[in-house]
C-alpha cells in the first residue's frame, strides 16, 4: 500500500533534481549580459592581447618631466694648430667617425708648389654633433671647426619638485620614455642631483645615467620619468592598460577560461597605480587572462559576432538552450511532441522549459491517480 508512495516520491525527486541541474548549468543572465564572443576575425581586427593579473612587486613612483643631454666630458672637438684653409672634407653633421679618423684636410699657408697640407683628426669616436666648416675656408688655430660627441652612454635629466628630492636617493632607479620613440622603455639609475635649484620652477635636475648602445637617445629630446620611491611585494596586479571605465566604475574584459574568443566583463576594485600596473584589491584572482590592447574597442563590440548558444555548442558538442544551459533528454523529446503538435494545429510554439514543465506536472498527475486508486482499492477489500 505503500509502495507506490515510495515511487511517487522517487519519480518527483529524479524530476525536481533534472530541473535543479538544468537550472545549474545555465549562465546567469548577468554573465551573459557582460560576455563578448568574437570570432578569429574579430580578435585579429581588434588586435586583441591579453596578459595574466599576477602577484608581482609593486612600485610606487613619482612623475616627472626632462630632457636627454650629451655627457660634456664625452664632447671633443676638432682644431688646427697652423692657419691655413680646407681643400677636403670627409665628414658632415650627423655623420659617424671613428677615433683617429681622417676628417678634413687643411693647407697650409706657407708657401710650395703646391703648398704644403695635413690632415685634421678626430680625437674620439661618435657622432658629428656641430660643423663650422666648408671647403675653401680659411682657418685659423683658435677655431673649433667640429664638434664630436660620443652617445654610447648619455644623461636624462629630469626637473624634479623640490619637495620630492629628500625622498629618493642616488642609485634610485627610473622608468623613462620618450615621445621619440613610443613603446620603448629605458632604465636609468640615479647618479647626482643638480648643484643647485631652478627657483621659477620649483624643481630641482636630477641626473639619470642612461646606456644607449644604439644610439637612438639623441641630445635635447623630451623625456618623461616615472622614479621609483618604494617596492611592495606580492601585490596583486595587471597592466594599466587593461582597466577601462570611469574612477566610479572601474572594469576588465577577462578572457573566458572555456569558450574561445570570449571575454567577460567584471567589475574590479583597484588601489594603488603607477606608469605600468594597476593594484587590483577584488574582482580577479592570480591568474585570470584580462585584456590589454583592444580593451577599449571591445566595449562598443556589442554582443559580438557570435551566440552564446553558438560558442557553447562548438565547445562542447552538443545543443545549449539560449541561456547556456543543456538541452536535456525531456526537452528534447517535449521539443519533438511540441513541433508535431504544431504542425498539426498550428498553433503557436512554446518554449523549452514551458514544455519540460508541462510534461513533469502531466506525469506527477498521473502517478498521484494511480497511487489514489490503488489505495481505494485496498480499502475495499479490507471492508
Amino acid at each position: 500500500m505503500t509502495r507506490p508512495f515510495h515511487l511517487l516520491h522517487a519519480l518527483a525527486a529524479l524530476l525536481l533534481a533534472g530541473a535543479a541541474s538544468s537550472l545549474s548549468a545555465a549562465v546567469s543572465p548577468e554573465k551573459a549580459a557582460a560576455t563578448v564572443i568574437l570570432n578569429e576575425t574579430g580578435v585579429q581586427n581588434l588586435q586583441i592581447q591579453t596578459a595574466e593579473a599576477e602577484e608581482s612587486d609593486f612600485e610606487k613612483t613619482v612623475f616627472a618631466l626632462g630632457r636627454i643631454q650629451a655627457i660634456p666630458e664625452k664632447r671633443s672637438v676638432v682644431a688646427s694648430r697652423i692657419s691655413g684653409r680646407i681643400v677636403e672634407l670627409r665628414t658632415a653633421l650627423g655623420a659617424m667617425v671613428e677615433a683617429g679618423a681622417d676628417v678634413a684636410r687643411l693647407e697650409s699657408r706657407q708657401p710650395g708648389d703646391p703648398p704644403p697640407s695635413v690632415w685634421l683628426k678626430a680625437p674620439t669616436g661618435g657622432l658629428v654633433t656641430a660643423s663650422e666648416v666648408r671647403l675653401g675656408e680659411p682657418v685659423d688655430p683658435d677655431k673649433a671647426l667640429l664638434e664630436i660627441t660620443d652617445l654610447s652612454e648619455v644623461y636624462a635629466i629630469a626637473k624634479l619638485p623640490e619637495h620630492l628630492a629628500g625622498r629618493i636617493k642616488p642609485g634610485a632607479s627610473a622608468h623613462i620614455y620618450l615621445t621619440a620613440l613610443p613603446g620603448e622603455v629605458f632604465e636609468g639609475t640615479l647618479l647626482r642631483f643638480g648643484t643647485a635649484a631652478d627657483k621659477a620652477s620649483g624643481t630641482l635636475d636630477a641626473v639619470f645615467a642612461l646606456p644607449n648602445p644604439g644610439l637612438e637617445l639623441r641630445p635635447d629630446l623630451r623625456a618623461e620619468f616615472s622614479i621609483v620611491l618604494s617596492k611592495r611585494e606580492n601585490v596583486l596586479c595587471i597592466p594599466k592598460a587593461a582597466l577601462q571605465g570611469d574612477a566610479m566604475n572601474r572594469f576588465v574584459y577577462v578572457k573566458d577560461y572555456e569558450l574561445p574568443h570570449a571575454f567577460v566583463k567584471s567589475p574590479v576594485q583597484i588601489g594603488a597605480s603607477n606608469d605600468r600596473f594597476v593594484e587590483v584589491l577584488a574582482g580577479l584572482i592570480g591568474g585570470d587572462e584580462v585584456v590589454t590592447n583592444g580593451a577599449y574597442s571591445l566595449a562598443f563590440a556589442g554582443k559580438g559576432s557570435v551566440s552564446l548558444k553558438e560558442a557553447l555548442d562548438a565547445a562542447h558538442g552538443h545543443e545549449h538552450n539560449e541561456d547556456g544551459s543543456e538541452v536535456g533528454g525531456g526537452q528534447k523529446r517535449a521539443k519533438a511532441g511540441a513541433g508535431m503538435q504544431e504542425s498539426a494545429t498550428g498553433g503557436a510554439g512554446r518554449s523549452s522549459l514551458t514544455t519540460f514543465s508541462l510534461g513533469s506536472n502531466v506525469l506527477l498527475l498521473l502517478l498521484l491517480l494511480v497511487a489514489t486508486l490503488r489505495r481505494n482499492s485496498a480499502s475495499a477489500g479490507k471492508a
